[in-house]
């Protein structure tokens, strides 16, 4: 597959941004930082980047409650996204959305969600908004293992398979819906044999390779582009922390956490591109010293801005109240 070197490093510094982005975050919350929950996305970068490196500016994604890392590859600002974990009035979402509630429209980003399974539909709208304005616009919807038992799931992959929308629904299969195991929660191996049911292709991928990632999504993207529906891409992968900060995590062993840390996808890419000699140990550490800088950088944005005064809960909703639409 010929990429350009220039993805090549994008790739790396978007999987570096989420990876150095979350470790600092799941500090700060220890430390009694950050407020409300934190689901971190360590050790799933390579579905985020590499699904999104196939997405124009204007495609859309529908997120989960572990965001993050899917806001970040999307061009979310680490700024105004530290900020709003902060539960800053500088943040993303003036500091009234939190962790699970992070948008920006502007970017094709319609939000982060703390429901589960909650973006099928939106994804689906978001599909037949494009396909009524005769866009080539592509929607991506992000979900879990689990959510795929929801009946959300079958509403939008059955409503985008009808109307042939350009959606590409992408399942993190993580192996756990909280703290219950595939095994335990699904007869079948493989979320994507649930495509045949749709009449849409599905396809499982190793979710830890960035570039087994991106070809699959591709694929999926230009079919979509092209008019030709939806598709279901499930990507095999494994989350490093709990399902939330503070979950005890007894629910897996030591070496099954131990197997998965191997497969790290950052670690893998690098000595990728080490191996095909696309890009020197050099400028890889020098993108690693770039992001941990501005990574600090929003820390340090986040805590210096102001928290939202009492007022303010009711501005920036669906109705502004200070415009007094009652009148």
């Amino acid at each position: 597959m010929a990429i350009e070197k220039e993805r090549f490093l994008w790739m790396y510094r978007k999987m570096q941004e989420i990876r150095q982005f979350e470790t600092r975050v799941v500090e700060l919350f220890a430390g009694g930082n950050i407020p409300g929950f934190v689901h971190s996305y360590l050790g799933e970068e390579a579905v985020a980047v590499g699904t999104t490196a196939n997405l124009k500016d204007t495609d859309y994604i529908t997120s989960t409650h572990r965001g993050h890392g899917h806001l970040i590859a999307k061009g979310g600002r680490l700024n105004e996204m530290m900020a709003e974990l902060y539960g800053k009035a500088t943040g993303y979402c003036k500091g009234k959305g939190g962790s699970m509630h992070i948008a920006d429209v502007d970017l094709g980003i319609l939000g982060a969600n703390g429901i589960v399974g909650g973006g099928f539909t939106i994804a689906a709208g978001a599909g037949l908004a494009a396909s009524l304005q005769k866009k080539d616009d592509v929607t991506v919807c992000f979900f879990g293992d689990g959510a795929s038992n929801q009946t959300t799931f079958h509403e939008g992959l059955n409503i985008a398979s009808i109307w042939d929308l350009p959606v590409v629904f992408v399942c993190e299969n993580n192996l756990y819906g909280i703290s219950m195991s595939q095994e335990r929660h699904q007869r079948i191996k493989d979320v994507s044999d649930r495509a045949v049911a749709y009449g849409i292709p599905g396809v499982s991928v190793d979710g830890n390779d960035v570039l087994a990632v991106h070809e699959a999504v591709g694929e999926a993207v230009k079919r979509a582009r092209n008019g030709d529906g939806p598709s279901l891409v499930e990507c095999k992968t494994y989350r490093h922390r709990g399902h939330f900060e503070g979950d005890p995590t007894v629910y897996r062993s030591d070496s099954e956490v131990k197997i998965w840390k191997d497969k790290d996808p950052i670690e893998r890419f690098r000595k990728k591109l080490l191996e095909i000699d696309a890009v020197s140990e050099t400028e890889l550490d020098k993108l690693d010293q770039e992001v941990a800088q501005a990574v600090e950088e929003a820390v340090a944005f986040a805590q210096s801005g102001a928290f939202p005064k009492p007022e303010d809960a009711v501005v920036n909703v669906y109705t502004d109240m200070e415009e007094e639409v009652w009148s």
